[in-house]
């Protein structure tokens, strides 16, 4: 029997509860990354403790997103399934948050970078307990092929305001009227960040509507035995779900262009600081912020409500293939918009780039949802958690791998941060900033070009669960 409790259409509010929630998943990881850069500007921290402190945490939370997946799924309470663990993660994921960054030059590297480590791995296992049960959430909120874009585009449209607001935390890093120092700052940003995108990250457990498990049948029983057996069980959901093309190809294509994004993300900073302003920090101002949060605006009030259109009226697969093309064209505008001397330039290049990373997850999670649905069809199983873990699973260990590739790009160039480098090392950061993503890009389009989960095929699948259901 089918775990869903959803219906065709759904409210605003509640569209609105989850896409809070989404704001929450996306500025921690936001946050994270562009704090990170006080690591290696402020508390000395060489490019090869970044690259590891970017790849172990990720790479542990790939390894508790599917046992995550597994729990949430099987969960019995009247609570049902989802709602207790997204709670409890926003509320370990806001104090680790906020212990995070409580670093102090004085205690030395050694002991900073062990302290940042084992607290980043405190801080990804509540970001685990937290999304995978609340990316569920969105999967089985509704059963229509359409409504499911629009819970998505609401969700990503209001998440997306992480990214605008990310990029000013440099700003506040970097001007010492504010809280003091840099590491200062960092210090206090932390706690406020940890606090109130805590509370915002609970508002999906209490307003998401949900139905009672207690006394489901249907599900495994949640014991060490079982939770400790359930390896052998995720690997076997790994087989099956990857029995599903169209799920396989929307695992790769994110891969691609999601981590070939966060490979050179890191760059911007750089690029901005190093080649527009000859490594002058002060004299960069405000130009590394408007770069992110000028995308991201883009993203918000552009990119998705376009995309969201452009799924309603040509299909998702075709909406995805147009949204990356516009995309490559803005990777492309960037190489020859950045100018020394000229910093606006670039701007005109946002709007276009936006369209990749910002029309990604909305039509994805809208397409994973229509996956799960064959998945049932298939297995007669109910499984957004376990298809939620898999698909981030992908995601996060790429941007585990992403994290090494971006210390390993800056050292092959010979780009040194806080130092004058030479004109090959700038240029060969922003040949990979370019290129990189171009050809993640172009790679998953090729990948795309043969999907084949049409509406029609979707509202088949949807018809016959629909009958399988009925008592």
């Amino acid at each position: 029997m089918s775990q869903v409790g959803s219906s065709s259409k759904v409210s605003f509010g509640q569209k609105v509860a989850f896409g809070i929630g989404m704001l929450s998943n996306q500025m921690f990881p936001a946050a994270l990354s562009i704090f990170m850069v006080v690591l290696v500007q402020n508390y000395g921290f060489p490019t090869w403790m970044w690259a590891i402190l970017f790849f172990l945490p990720r790479i542990f939370d790939s390894i508790t997103d599917p046992i995550m997946g597994f729990i949430s799924d099987n969960t019995k309470s009247v609570w049902g399934r989802r709602r207790q663990y997204v709670f409890l993660g926003a509320i370990i994921m806001g104090v680790s948050f906020a212990f995070l960054w409580q670093l102090y030059i004085a205690n030395g590297l050694n002991y900073n970078f062990i302290y940042f480590l084992v607290l980043s791995l405190a801080f990804y296992l509540g970001l685990t307990i937290f999304s995978v049960p609340y990316v569920a959430m969105g999967y089985e909120m509704s059963d229509d092929f359409h409504e499911r874009t629009s819970i998505m585009a609401v969700a990503q449209w209001i998440g997306q305001w992480a990214w605008v607001i990310a990029p000013w935390f440099w700003v506040v890093m970097y001007d010492d009227g504010w809280f003091g120092t840099t590491t200062e700052t960092t210090r206090t940003l932390g706690i406020w960040v940890g606090t109130v995108f805590a509370i915002l990250a609970i508002v999906p457990a209490v307003f998401i509507k949900s139905k009672s498990t207690k006394n489901d049948e249907n599900l495994r029983p949640l014991t060490l035995k079982t939770i400790g057996g359930s390896f052998k069980e995720i690997i076997a959901n790994f087989k099956e779900a990857f029995k599903i093309e169209q799920f396989k190809k929307l695992c790769f294509a994110t891969f691609l262009i999601y981590n070939a994004f966060n490979v050179v993300a890191g760059f911007s900073f750089f690029i901005v600081v190093y080649y527009l302003f000859a490594g002058d920090a002060a004299a960069a101002g405000l130009w590394p912020t408007l770069l992110g949060s000028v995308g991201a605006l883009a993203t918000t009030f552009l990119v998705i409500p376009v995309v969201a259109k452009l799924s309603k009226e040509m299909g998702k697969k075709k909406a995805f293939m147009v949204s990356q093309g516009i995309s490559v064209f803005g990777y492309i505008l960037l190489w020859f918009l950045f100018v020394p001397g000229k910093p606006y330039l670039f701007l005109f290049a946002l709007p276009f780039f936006s369209f990749g990373i910002g029309s990604l997850f909305t039509l994805m999670m809208s397409m994973t949802s229509d996956v799960i649905d064959i998945d049932e069809l298939n297995t007669g199983k109910r499984r957004e958690g376990v298809f939620g873990a898999i698909y981030w699973w992908m995601v996060k260990f790429g941007f585990a791998i992403a994290g090494l590739l971006t210390g390993a790009i800056m050292g092959l160039v010979g780009f040194v941060p806080d130092t004058v480098n030479s004109e090959a090392s700038i240029t060969g950061i922003r040949l990979f900033y370019s290129g990189l993503p171009i050809l993640g890009t172009l790679a998953a389009m090729w990948i795309m070009k043969s999907y084949d989960l049409t509406e029609e095929k979707a509202e088949a699948v949807s018809n016959q669960l629909e009958k399988r259901r009925k008592p």
